[in-house]
Formats: structure tokens, C-alpha cells, sequence
């Protein structure tokens, strides 16, 4: 292991920009995990041609959230003291990792989160509408009811202290994995801290999957999963309670 500290990058269909990522993500030093999520275009020959990183392949597409669970697993098993995840579609700036390793390694949260937007959800015309408007719905609604005072809800850049990810019980594989994280954040009080991020998107037009594409079932969707895995903690942890908000 390179300095205990491990890069995992989820990939799904993403030969437009690995080699370009890859090349910029090895020579910042620490070993580095891609987890193909069942790629069915040239991700996994690419994959095969890289060398002096590890790969785990899903044989089908599972969803971010599993792509995510599976790193989390592999950096327990492997004893490393970090986690730092990024996405590979250049939205996070490889640069921006050793801020990420120092804040880790000289602070003391326990998961260090990118946030792009720290002043507040400011009108950025490169920002789908809808996204923004979701972000900062999601974002107030988590603040509101665990307590916490997280500027970006949604922000996949993190580093996470591994010995903290035995609290994590991923179960919901698809993009609204944070909603059930998030809860799960709050549940195990552990501590968080922000590193502000540049705002970039390349693809306003990405697919969130089915129904999910529409912004309203999207939204919804995220609230069920939040008020599920909220009400789930209440009853595991105080039965007798009939006020569960907030739970943490």
C-alpha cells in the first residue's frame, strides 16, 4: 500500500475519459481501485491494458451505489487507513486529491466530503436546472432533520476514515444511495467536513435510469428512500418513540 491511502474510481461505459483520468490519478502515488460496474463498451479492454492499479468487475450493471459499496469493502479488507472516492467522468479534478489526503491525514473528521457549492446553491448555467433545484431540496431537507450542516448532498469526491465504514449498510444500489448514507452518517455521529470543489459538468443530458429521468419521480424517489432509512433507525433503535424527527 502506498501511504494507507486508496483512490477508487466507479466507472460504467466510460471509455471517453478513463485513460485520461487514469493517467493523471497514478502518478499523484497512492494505489488506486476502479470498479467496473459491467461496462459494455471498451472500459474493460482499457481496464486490461493499465497497469499498477486493481480492478473489480461487476458482470453486470449494479448502480453507483454498489460500485461504492464495493470499494468500501475491498479498502476494509485490504487494511488501509483512507478511502478517497472520485468520479471518472472529469468532474473531479485529480489535482485536487493530495487536498483531499492532507485534510484527511491532518484533521480530524472522519469523512471529508467535496462540496461545489459552499456559499450556497448559486444559479450556475452550466448546472441543469432540475439538478440544482434537486441538490438544494435534498441538501436542506438532510440539514433539517439529522442536524448536520452539509452544503452539497449529492458530491461523489470524498475520503472516507475506513474505520468508519463498518457503519455503513448499503443497501440501495442505484443513485439514491446517499439518501440512505447520509442517515446513516447522522445515525453513527460521526463527523464530517467539507473541502470546496470546482463545479464542472460535462453531460447535462445523463440518464438517471426509467422513470428516474424525470426530475419529479426523481425527487420523490429520493425522499422515500431518506423517510424509509430514517424510520428504520427509529424502530431499530427506540421502539417505544413516536416523534422520530429528528433521528440521530
Amino acid at each position: 500500500m502506498s501511504g494507507d491511502v486508496l483512490i477508487a474510481i466507479p466507472v460504467y461505459n466510460e471509455q471517453a475519459y478513463l485513460d485520461r483520468v487514469l493517467s493523471q490519478v497514478k502518478p499523484i502515488g497512492h494505489d488506486v481501485l476502479v470498479i467496473d460496474d459491467g461496462s459494455t463498451d471498451d472500459t474493460p479492454h482499457i481496464l486490461r491494458s493499465q497497469h499498477d492499479i486493481r480492478v473489480l468487475s461487476h458482470p453486470e450493471n449494479r448502480g453507483y451505489g454498489q460500485s461504492l459499496s464495493s470499494a468500501f469493502k475491498y479498502a476494509q479488507q485490504a487494511g488501509y487507513d483512507w478511502l478517497i472516492t472520485m468520479d471518472c467522468d472529469e468532474q473531479h479534478e485529480p489535482e485536487q486529491i493530495p487536498v483531499f489526503v492532507h485534510a484527511a491525514l491532518t484533521g480530524t473528521a472522519d469523512i471529508i466530503s467535496g462540496t461545489r457549492y459552499p456559499t450556497g446553491h448559486e444559479i450556475d448555467a452550466s448546472v441543469p436546472a432540475d439538478r440544482r433545484r434537486i441538490n438544494k431540496t435534498i441538501t436542506a431537507t438532510i440539514n433539517e432533520r439529522l442536524g448536520l450542516s452539509i452544503t452539497d448532498a449529492f458530491c461523489g469526491f470524498k475520503a472516507y476514515r475506513v474505520a468508519i465504514l463498518s457503519n455503513f449498510e448499503v443497501s440501495i444500489p442505484g443513485y439514491a444511495m446517499p439518501m440512505q448514507w447520509w442517515v446513516q452518517v447522522s445515525r453513527a455521529n460521526l463527523s464530517v467536513a467539507e473541502i470546496p470543489i470546482r463545479l464542472i459538468y460535462h453531460d447535462p443530458t445523463r440518464h438517471f435510469g426509467g422513470l428516474l429521468d424525470d426530475p419529479t419521480v426523481r425527487l420523490n424517489h429520493y425522499i422515500q428512500v431518506f423517510e424509509a432509512e430514517l424510520a428504520l433507525g427509529c424502530h431499530n433503535k427506540q421502539p417505544s418513540r413516536t416523534d422520530c424527527q429528528p433521528c440521530h
